[in-house]
Order: structure tokens, then C-alpha cells, then sequence
């Protein structure tokens, strides 16, 4: 089946996060466990943990319905050695925090070069990174998101990923999350039926299917390849509805979060109802 949902306010607490997703009628839901604008944040209580597990089983949320999203501030490739270690301790924060609430998936952005190293060092500090923090927290999957290769930003083609990946020690434990917006930034077409099979066969000959955890499903402002990274409402950007019927119908694509992170969170109850009208009974 199809999973659904958004990236939720967890405002008031992170048991709010469940709560929330329910009330727009989602199967999935992804959140941030702690500010994302910030560095620290205070440690998770009791209460909060209890009642945002016991939230997602009273409204059916499983761990592979949940996709965490890390803060916005981490650069896991940072060309300097004291920001590097700032953002390797938050991520590793970040980890922890998913692993106390059962969180079974973090998902982050890659990182950036800064234009002051290489895309092969930058990707082999991210894949360092990561083997750190899995080493330092038990169970839950590093999940790398596709970014649009704005400004020095990496992970934006397939191969990029794919050379992370391979670095890292435990194959279980990383992923995949593909943002329709950010491949399109990047140059790959999903809105031809062409256009579509051809970007998941270079995913699956690259990445492989088995790597995909999670999608963020958003339109985007800007033409292909435009490396600008803008999320458009559902059908109402570049994308149009064409693609994500191609996704709706495609099985190969059941059973993973499919978050929303387009910019009207007023309309996510009807872009939901609208992808399950797209899907063929």
C-alpha cells in the first residue's frame, strides 16, 4: 500500500508530531525531534517518549511510517575540522534522540563542499560521518535525501550517493530518500512516462531499489535541471500530476513514507486525498 503523509509541527512536544499527522488524514508522517534551527536542544523527557509512542500505536503510525528529519545547521562534509565536529555531534544527538522515541529512520542531507574542497573529499567526510555516528548509536537507519545541487551542495546525481553509500561499514543501517522536487532540480525527469522509467532504472542499476526507505513528494517551482531547490503545491509546479500519478501507480514504490513538504500546509488533507485519487484500484 501507499503511505502518506507530511513533515508535522511537533511544536508543544514531539508526541504532538502523531497527533497532528492523524488529523490531515496520513498514514506516514515525518517531524523534526528538536528545533531544526538550532544546535542543542534539551534532552527528550520521560513523558514526552512515552506519549509519543504510545500516540503512534492509538493512531497506527509503525516505525517504517516514521521518517525523522535532521536539522537543517549539519554539513556531515565540512571542510573544517571544528564545524565538522559540531555537526557530527548534533547529528549524532540527532540519532539518539530517533533511538529513545523508536524511530527507526533519520533522514539528512548530505552535506556541501563549501567550495573549498573536492565533491571525493566531501563525500568521503560524509561517509566518515556517518560510520561514526552508527558506531556511536545502536539500530536506526542513516537515511541520505537526493538534494537539487544548489550552490555547493552534493548528493544531487545518483552516483554521488551512491559513492557514500559505499563507503559506509554497516549496509543495513543507510539508505535512500529521493524528493521528487530535488531530483527534478537536478535533471531527472519524471514526467514523460520515458522520462520516469528512466530515472528508476538509473536508481536501481546505481543505488538499487533495496536502498530506497522513504520518498518527499513536492512539485517544483523552477524547470529541469534548474539545480534550484523551490517546492510547488501537488500539480501545480513543473511536475504536474502526471508524475506523481506515475508514482501512485508504481507497486515498486508501496510500503515506504511519502512526506509532503510542499509550502501550504493548510491544503496537505486535500494533496493527500488528491495522491489517493491518483492511485489505480
Amino acid at each position: 500500500m501507499k503511505y502518506l503523509g507530511a513533515h508535522v509541527s511537533a511544536a508543544g512536544g514531539v508526541e504532538n508530531a502523531p497527533v497532528n499527522a492523524q488529523k490531515i488524514g496520513a498514514s506516514c508522517f515525518a517531524l523534526f525531534t528538536k528545533n531544526q534551527r538550532q544546535w542543542q536542544a534539551k534532552p527528550l523527557s520521560d513523558k514526552s517518549i512515552n506519549d509519543f509512542k504510545s500516540n503512534c500505536r492509538s493512531f497506527g503510525f509503525g516505525p517504517d511510517q516514521i521518517l525523522a528529519h535532521d536539522s537543517y545547521l549539519i554539513n556531515l562534509g565540512h571542510p573544517e575540522q571544528a564545524p565538522l565536529e559540531k555537526s557530527r555531534v548534533a547529528f549524532i544527538d540527532e540519532m539518539q534522540r530517533c533511538h529513545q522515541l523508536g524511530i527507526a529512520m533519520l533522514n539528512f542531507h548530505p552535506g556541501s563542499t563549501l567550495k573549498k574542497i573536492s565533491m571525493d573529499n566531501c563525500l568521503a567526510t560524509i561517509a566518515e560521518s556517518i560510520n561514526l555516528a552508527l558506531q556511536k548509536v545502536p539500530d536506526v537507519i542513516a537515511v541520505i535525501e537526493n538534494t537539487a545541487g544548489q550552490g555547493s551542495n552534493v548528493g544531487f546525481v545518483f552516483e554521488q550517493i551512491k559513492t557514500i553509500i559505499d563507503r559506509v561499514e554497516d549496509q543495513s543501517r543507510i539508505g535512500v530518500c529521493i524528493d521528487t522536487c530535488h531530483a527534478f532540480a537536478a535533471g531527472y525527469e519524471f514526467v514523460s512516462r520515458n522520462g520516469y522509467e528512466k530515472t528508476w532504472d538509473l536508481f536501481d542499476a546505481i543505488i538499487g531499489f533495496e536502498k530506497l526507505k522513504g520518498m518527499h513528494l513536492n512539485d517544483a517551482k523552477k524547470p529541469l535541471n534548474s539545480r534550484v531547490d523551490r517546492h510547488e503545491s501537488i500539480g501545480k509546479g513543473q511536475l504536474g500530476l502526471a508524475a506523481f500519478r506515475h508514482i501512485m501507480e508504481d507497486k515498486r514504490l508501496n510500503n515506504i513514507p511519502m512526506i509532503l513538504e510542499t509550502p501550504d500546509d493548510d491544503i496537505w488533507a486535500k494533496e493527500i486525498s488528491l495522491l489517493k485519487s491518483l492511485i489505480k484500484s
